[in-house]
This record gives structure tokens, sequence and C-alpha cells, in this order.
């Protein structure tokens, strides 16, 4: 992971900026995210799939619920206005910017062990693992990891129930902006599948930027 030094924000985002950094495909990247902070995640190249967790600073076994937020906005898109809710039906971050509209919250992350039952090998590396390794500094394991959010990776449903991931439709420059609703520990995987389209075949890095709006 390096610091996105350099580059001129300060146009883009209203607020002051705590992080800056390029996620490499197949590295992660975590932060704890203070109540009323922001977090923008945005795809340089386009089809980038970006898995994506939370949890309770306070009380880690708390945490991001697909189900729950799913229910609650009664759709299985997450896209501007959907708020992540956590097991215990707390809100915990509200999308509030989106230029992508398709959000993923049911395929889940790719690990080796699925790669070689799907695909006959275990791949370059897996969001499984790399999920592990953004959790580590916070005191969190392989357990805590639970069923994921993925941005911009775009996983539609058919009237049969017929599911699979298909081709991304988040172009170069799309982001979707995240507002904390209470303190949080927030870790991401920059996906490297390479064996299905949710980066396009092609893993790319993404941006993901910190910071606190201006009051």
């Amino acid at each position: 992971m390096s610091t996105a030094a350099g580059r001129s924000v300060h146009t883009e985002i209203a607020g002051d900026i705590l992080e800056d950094v390029t996620v490499p495909a197949g590295s992660p990247w975590g932060r704890k995210v203070n109540q009323g902070e922001r977090i923008r995640i945005i795809d340089l190249q386009g089809k980038q799939a970006v898995d994506f967790l939370c949890y309770d600073t306070a009380d880690p076994s708390d945490r991001y619920n697909a189900a729950n937020t799913m229910k609650m906005s009664a759709n299985i898109f997450i896209r501007k206005g959907t708020v992540l809710w956590s097991d215990r039906g707390q809100r915990m971050m509200t999308v509030v910017e989106d230029t992508c509209g398709f959000h993923d919250t049911i395929g889940g992350c790719c690990s080796s062990e699925m790669n070689r039952l799907r695909y006959d090998s275990a791949g370059p590396g897996n969001c499984r693992d790399t999920f592990e390794t953004a959790l580590e500094p916070f005191g969190l394991t392989r357990g805590d990891i639970v069923t994921n959010l993925n941005w911009f990776m775009y996983v539609p449903v058919e009237p049969d129930g017929g599911m699979a991931i298909v081709d991304g439709i988040s172009k170069p420059g799309d982001f979707v902006e995240l507002a904390a609703e209470r303190d949080l520990i927030c870790v991401a995987s920059n996906c490297t599948q390479i064996f299905n389209p949710a980066n396009g075949f092609n893993p790319t890095p993404v941006r993901i930027i910190t910071y606190r709006p201006v009051a």
C-alpha cells in the first residue's frame, strides 16, 4: 500500500484529509474511522471489485451484516442512500455519494478453497487471506470475517433466482463515499480475482481517501 503523495485532492474533497492512499490489486487496507468521518473509494481504471467490512470499534463482535442491510433497504444492491447495518441493528455507515449505482452484498469474498473448487487453481491471491492480513493490526482474526460487501462488483439476480458475477459496470474514476455513523474499524481487500469478471480479468489499483468534512 503506497501513499498517494503529491496529488491535489483539495478541489474534490471538502474537508481535512486524514489519509490518501493507492491500494494495489491484492493488497489490504484498514484503519479506524471515527463517527462523522468519511471514506471515498475510487475505482481508478474501472471494473475493479473492492471487498469491504466494518466493525464497531467499541465492540467488534458487532459488525456489518449483509442480510440486515438488504432487509432494511429492501434491495440487494448497495447505492446512494443505503445504510449499512450491523448484526445488532445499529447504523454503521451511510452511502452519501455513488457514481456507480450497483454494489454487491451477496457474493462474499474469494478464497483459495473456493478458487480450487470452482476454477481448479488457488489463484494468485484471494480476498479471505487479504482480509485476514487487514484485520490483524486490530486484534481480529480469520474467524471475524463475515459475508462482506463488494464495491463496484455487479451480481444481478434473475427472476428464477439465478445469479452470477458478471462484467462490472463501473467506469474509470467512479467512486463511492461513505459516512461513518459510529466509531468503526474499516478494512478492505482490493480483489485480485482473475478467474471471473469481478475485475474485468485485469485486477487494478484503487484509491481510498479518508477525511473529516468541514463543519
